[in-house]
């Protein structure tokens, strides 16, 4: 075939490509992500289309979105059957304040699970010492721990929680283990971690495993939750993961991290998360009626305060997590704080973020100095400088340590503590899991962490930040949109 033969064939063949990217790209995403993906096959569209074929679907299989659906149904019908009992009415079918209503009712439309009242809240801001607290929780498990974490690695500062399992199981507690596939598998002595939990009789499974036979994932699909439940009766949760502060770096970067104890009815919801995904790993279903050590004996009061568990991921048919925080963010009237090491928002959550300091509210984004992720930290700069015109007071927690934390307080009344980022990542492709406690105390109590969190961040001023070097803005606004490709 001649050179013109060549080129107009592989100019038809790009124009066909096209097309047909514009019919099938478009469905169910994001203009945002859509305009994100044309653009690139559009570029190059050989390149283009492996990638999308690649890692385009956000979904999870068709077998675990109908697990997740099954779940989501078991979860709610057994909620029901708990609340008909008059002396547990009030703790699971509680008046609900009318300041707290739009957001219970929209995470219980999206995860299932209602708030439910009579809870202990204490929040765990200092790194190794939420590890040990774990730790001594499973040292004092009489049933059962449940433990789910993105990240476990076995080092000198975790190693009290590894010993806690195994006396765990040796005095009859039966000890399950999550962890994610990709996200504990670079830190040292993975192997020989892998074969001390067999050795010590703890039943672990990964997470999401990729190569999975019979099972195709696009293999940045990762369950980020992070969990531990002890005989129902003691949960945790929160952004720590089980590795030391350094999580092994060779720079001189570490972390701050804040997690939550909760006792209480909401325990159970934390426990639902936990069943969910080991159900989808293992095919075995903790059903209380066939494990005698997950019956209750019932439900008791342990706090004052009013809290609920939103599950969130690729699972669901909704971004969960999205849609309840742009809605806390919206009902902002005097205070906002939003701490969070990568924030690199939708259109939407930017939009009720901006609007949020433009109608008066006091907005505070905490995110760090820092950086661990050179990709994220570049495009989550990109939003500085719109965030600082709007009035957003954008703060930067000091080298050399990266804030880690993710929670968001609306005004005196609702705090979120969780796994979840505010980036798309976590938005569409990962498994979180949030805490939305409705309490002025806890409100308090956490306004006194972010206190500790102001003492030690510089501010972003809009005019020094203006003057950044023009090859920053371009390798910023490069990483914004690539971004998008979700």
């Amino acid at each position: 075939m001649n050179p013109t033969l060549w080129s107009l064939a592989g100019g038809a063949l790009h124009i066909l490509i096209v097309l047909v990217a514009f019919f099938v790209v478009p469905v169910n995403r994001k203009p945002s992500s859509a305009t994100a993906w044309l653009l690139l096959i559009t570029i190059a569209p050989l390149i283009g289309v492996v990638i999308f074929l690649l890692i385009g679907s956000p979904k999870l299989t068709p077998r675990r979105r109908q697990l997740q659906h099954q779940m989501s149904g078991l979860i709610a019908q057994a909620i029901e059957q708990a609340s008909g009992d008059r002396a547990t009415a009030s703790l699971l079918k509680p008046a609900v304040p009318a300041v707290a209503l739009p957001h219970t009712a929209l995470a219980q439309k999206l995860g299932g699970m209602p708030a439910f009242a009579g809870n202990g809240v204490e929040l765990l801001p200092t790194y190794n010492a939420i590890i040990e607290r774990m730790a001594q929780e499973i040292e004092g498990a009489q049933r059962y721990a449940h433990i789910e974490f993105y990240i476990i690695a076995r080092d000198t500062t975790t190693e009290v929680f590894f010993a806690a399992m195994e006396r765990a199981v040796k005095r009859g507690v039966k000890v399950r283990l999550l962890l994610d596939q990709i996200g504990s598998r670079k830190y040292p002595g993975r192997k020989e971690m892998e074969q001390h939990l067999t050795a010590i009789g703890v039943a672990w499974h990964y997470m999401l495993p990729v190569g999975k036979p019979g099972e195709w994932l696009r293999f940045d699909l990762r369950n980020h939750r992070k969990i531990l439940v002890v005989d129902g009766e003691a949960g945790y949760t929160g952004s720590l993961n089980v590795i030391d502060r350094t999580y092994h770096r060779k720079d001189e970067l570490y972390y701050d991290e804040l997690c939550v104890r909760v006792v209480g009815p909401v325990v159970i919801q934390l426990e639902a998360a936990f069943v969910t995904d080991w159900y989808a790993e293992t095919g075995e279903l903790l059903d209380p009626r066939n494990y005698p050590e997950l019956q209750r004996t019932g439900w008791h009061a342990q706090g004052t305060a009013l809290c609920q568990v939103l599950p969130s991921g690729p699972g669901f048919d909704d971004e969960n997590n999205l849609r309840l925080f742009t809605g806390l963010i919206n009902a902002a009237q005097r205070r906002l704080v939003i701490v969070n090491p990568y924030f690199v928002p939708d259109d939407a959550l930017m939009l009720a973020v901006t609007s949020a300091a433009l109608r008066g509210v006091k907005v505070t984004l905490i995110n760090s100095e820092a950086v661990d992720q050179l990709f994220v930290a570049s495009a989550q700069k990109s939003y500085y400088e719109q965030l600082l015109r709007a009035g957003v007071e954008v703060l930067q927690y000091k080298l050399p340590i990266l804030l880690h934390s993710k929670t968001i307080a609306v005004d005196d009344q609702i705090a979120m503590i969780g796994s979840s980022n505010l980036d798309i990542r976590s938005f569409t492709l990962n498994l979180e899991v949030s805490l939305v406690v409705y309490d002025t105390a806890v409100v308090a109590e956490l306004s006194k962490i972010f206190d500790t969190y102001i003492a030690r961040s510089k501010r972003v001023e809009l005019q020094t930040w203006k003057s950044r070097p023009a090859t920053q803005r371009l390798i910023e606004n490069v990483a914004r949109l690539t971004a998008a490709l979700q």
